[in-house]
């Protein structure tokens, strides 16, 4: 079924200062308070009246060059882990100068991003490592580390806390006494509280391990960071909210609503940035950020209880035309023209699954364009404007119900699916009709580790969603398909891997990720390379199946909870998209060569 809605703008917002002449460098120095040149230093720069930020990282002398940007009032700070943050304003109308000194801090902890958070916690013994991996997973399955354990309590403040946890939802919203508890928290509460108390409390026992700070092309990136508007329903500014994840010493923000629900974003062709949101509200559909001006544009469908209708996957064919799914009453998919911003609708018929969940959409190299559904994918005809519907073939069982989340679909035209709860990868296959599916082993280290008892809880334990897993799941989460290969790439969320697929011979392997970072999303480039968000910390990291080797690229906001990444690649160059869920903003990455830094060193004279 197929209905043309034109999209409601319910408002526009022109978020950034007019557009000048972006004919000025900002550049300086940064050393430590000893004197010492700081290299890989993360130095912000924010126009007054603006809503972009811009952020750039020094080279090995500790020189910062920022791009050419707009006259007028900026803030500067500069920011390494560690130190204080360092701050100024400068008035840009000619190239000017910057220099910064940054100060040691004594008590760093609330600066830290979620891996290196972690990391700290100790592991001096097996009951240690035992309560260290379910705090890892189970205790962070919808939120990063650094949000809770940025703070102490004794060991009857975690009670507390455990006890609220057990009943919050991924958005932290309490569910009340009478909701099912999350059974691995309630099953380990008491050991889980002494472990946390031990870790976070009065006399904190962490041990905290600083990783280098960015260099070589990880130093040369240029991030620009778009602030999404408070939704309007909520009467409140961005200072009463107050921290947005900028300075780094204010720790983690604490704030997920108000605000828009930043799922999915990518590019389009134009380079305007397009984004999602599955919170409810009045407004937004899916939005539009101008990458110039930083206006924000909101798109609105109506859906059947008064709401906008909620959206989550999203993605842009080869086209440049965007799909999203979308929910007016019934799960469907949404198509939209950047060029005309019309919104059409498709919904399954009657008797066939919507799409739903934590829903992924993505396109093959046929043509079709793949969503996931509850319990399986839907494969729909954009000609024909017809779904064909996969069902998993394992879904309801004594240890949880295989809900889908992510999928993505294959240059053959076929689509893959993960039931996260079951670690299983779905697979349907056009030609015959049929799914089949993949079982991710568990972690044996994990596995090994747990007690009789343990063994005998677990064994008749049922998850009550994908964010409650067993100690030794892999979680397969979101996923990507090489479009120029047969490789399919799965971001293992609690495995700290990317499992890879052959798509042909369905033949399995894993990629650890360094750190033993946790993987959202996994998207592919023109290069076979991976990229995922390591949605626990505030990275984004890219694997070269080539050479073997991981990239790691810092991101400049704390408590970012990036939950995909998407690229624009054109014109010989790429952007790296990444939506910021808790900080609500919108980051692109672009990259410049050591020629085009020695050109900015040249035009300011150093």
């Amino acid at each position: 079924m197929r209905s043309a809605l034109s999209a409601t703008v319910a408002f526009v917002t022109l978020l950034a200062a007019p557009a000048c002449a972006a004919d000025a460098i900002l550049s300086g120095a940064v050393t430590s308070a000893a004197g010492e040149k700081m290299g890989g230093v993360t130095v912000s720069a924010k126009a007054e009246g603006a809503t972009i930020t811009t952020t750039v990282f020094t080279d090995a002398d500790g020189h910062y060059y920022f791009p050419p940007m707009a006259a007028g009032k900026y803030r500067v700070w500069a920011q390494a882990l560690s130190f204080a943050t360092a701050k100024g304003e400068t008035e840009l109308a000619t190239n000017a100068t910057q220099d910064f000194s940054l100060k040691p801090m004594d008590d760093y902890f609330r600066q830290l991003p979620g891996d290196l958070v972690i990391a700290a916690l100790p592991e001096e013994n097996e009951q240690d490592k035992k309560m260290k991996r379910i705090v890892r997973s189970v205790c962070t399955g919808c939120h990063t580390p650094s949000y809770i354990l940025q703070h102490r309590f004794d060991e009857q403040g975690w009670t507390a806390i455990l006890d609220l946890m057990k009943h919050v939802n991924v958005y932290g919203i309490y569910q009340g006494a009478d909701h099912k508890a999350t059974g691995v928290i309630d099953y380990n509460e008491k050991e889980l509280a002494a472990y946390l108390a031990k870790a976070r409390g009065p006399q904190s026992d962490v041990h905290i391990r600083l990783r280098a700070r960015p260099s070589g092309e990880a130093a040369r990136v240029v991030f620009r960071e778009y602030d999404v508007p408070i939704d309007p329903d909520a009467h409140e500014t961005p200072d009463m909210i107050g921290n947005d994840g900028s300075d780094w010493s204010r720790g983690t923000p604490s704030t997920l609503i108000p605000g828009y629900g930043v799922h999915d974003a990518w590019l389009d062709l134009t380079g305007n940035i397009w984004f999602t949101c599955n919170v409810p509200n009045h407004h937004v559909t899916i939005a539009r950020i101008d990458a110039k001006t930083g206006a924000f544009k909101p798109l609105k469908v109506d859906a059947a209880n008064g709401f906008a209708a909620p959206t989550h996957g999203l993605t842009r064919d080869p086209n440049g035309i965007l799909w999203f799914n979308i929910n007016p009453g019934k799960g469907g998919l949404g198509r939209l023209d950047p060029k005309t911003e019309k919104i059409e609708v498709f919904i399954p018929p009657q008797g066939m699954s919507p799409t739903g969940g934590a829903t992924t959409v993505d396109f093959d190299g046929k043509g079709y364009i793949w969503a996931s559904s509850p319990s399986g994918a839907l494969r729909f005809d954009p000609k024909e404007e017809r779904f064909m519907e996969f069902k998993s073939k394992t879904y309801k069982t004594e240890n949880g119900t295989g809900v889908t989340y992510g999928l993505a679909a294959d240059r053959d035209g076929h689509g893959w699916w993960a039931e996260m709860t079951l670690d299983i990868i779905g697979h349907g296959d056009p030609a015959t009709g049929m799914a089949s599916e993949i079982k991710l082993p568990p972690l044996k280290a994990e596995l090994d580790r747990a007690s009789d008892e343990d063994r005998a809880f677990y064994a008749l334990y049922a998850p009550p969603d994908f964010n409650s897993p067993f100690p030794w799941s892999q979680g397969p989460r979101r996923m990507g398909a090489d479009k120029n290969g047969d490789v399919l790439w799965v971001g293992d969320s609690w495995g700290a891997n990317l499992a890879r697929i052959d798509t042909r011979t369905s033949e399995v392997s894993f990629v650890p990720l360094p750190g033993a970072q946790q993987p959202y999303h996994a998207v592919v480039d023109s290069r076979h390379r991976v990229w995922t968000n390591a949605w626990m910390t505030d990275q984004v990291l890219r694997y070269d199946p080539a050479s073997k080797t991981w990239t790691t690229f810092d991101l400049p906001t704390r408590g970012s909870e990036a939950r995909y990444v998407s690229l624009l690649e054109q014109d010989g160059k790429m952007q790296v998209v990444l939506p910021y869920f808790r900080a609500r903003k919108v980051a692109v990455m672009s990259f410049r060569s050591e020629d085009d830094m020695a050109a900015l060193k040249a035009q300011t004279g150093k």
